[in-house]
């Protein structure tokens, strides 16, 4: 597991001397492991960086930060990283949220404004990265949540550059698959705190990972190929419109 996390690092050039790098820790068992990981590799790495810890709190009461937030500061204490707690800046309504219709949900609202919250945060601290905990299983279920809900072929990569290069996003455990992750922590013995979805987690991404699942199940050796497709495309056989008249 650590060769294939240097891998990713190495295949994507994740981290350089002089990076400061914005971690956003969710509290899930994959961003207290890419918590942990970092802090471990900034130690026996030969180049330097910089780490800081944010976790967006949609529990937070006026100044107060939520239990999840205390939580996952005192774990990440024990790492001997500071985490900074940002109150988040959008939660749906209580009302709004129990009256939408079955199969509807805030993900992409939600997603969207905890990344804006990143971006603005990396901005004010001079971060050039952010580290997200995504892995092998949320890259290839989010190429499946696009294929088959918003009707193009893309996915997460391992690393994004944005705003002209002033910063990149990178996930360190991209080439792990959950279980490993979970295996990790459990060595640890770390604790992920309980998700605070509005939704209960029960949304699309859900049901795209019970599909995954059941393919995974049916055919052998599926993720592999699925996840190794993402970086084999061939262009020429996919759909390519031509200028001119068409039937």
């Amino acid at each position: 597991m650590n060769r294939r996390v240097g891998r990713a690092m190495h295949d994507y050039a994740m981290l350089a001397d002089g990076d400061r790098v914005l971690i956003a820790v969710s509290g899930g068992i994959d961003s207290l492991v890419l918590a942990w990981l970092l802090v471990t590799w900034r130690r026996k790495a030969p180049i330097d960086f910089e780490l800081q810890a944010v976790h967006i709190d949609r529990e937070s009461l006026a100044e107060t930060p939520g239990a999840n937030a205390q939580c996952v500061a005192l774990m990440l204490q024990d790492f001997g990283l500071e985490l900074s707690v940002l109150p988040a800046l959008w939660r749906p309504d209580p009302q709004v949220l129990a009256s939408v219709a079955p199969g509807h949900d805030f993900c992409f609202q939600c997603a969207r404004s905890r990344r804006t919250q990143l971006f603005d945060s990396a901005r004010q601290w001079g971060c050039n990265k952010i580290a997200f905990g995504h892995h092998q299983d949320d890259i290839i279920e989010t190429f499946l949540l696009n294929l088959t809900c918003a009707g193009n072929i893309s996915t997460m990569s391992p690393r994004q550059d944005l705003f002209s290069g002033r910063l990149s996003l990178i996930r360190p455990l991209a080439y792990l698959e959950k279980a490993q992750i979970e295996e990790i922590g459990r060595d640890l013995g770390l604790e992920p705190v309980r998700s605070s979805c509005p939704l209960s987690e029960k949304t699309r991404r859900q049901d795209i990972h019970l599909l995954a699942e059941q393919i995974y199940q049916q055919i052998p050796g599926a993720k592999a190929h699925i996840f190794a497709a993402l970086g084999n495309v061939r262009w020429e056989y996919l759909l390519k419109q031509t200028s001119g008249d068409r039937p």
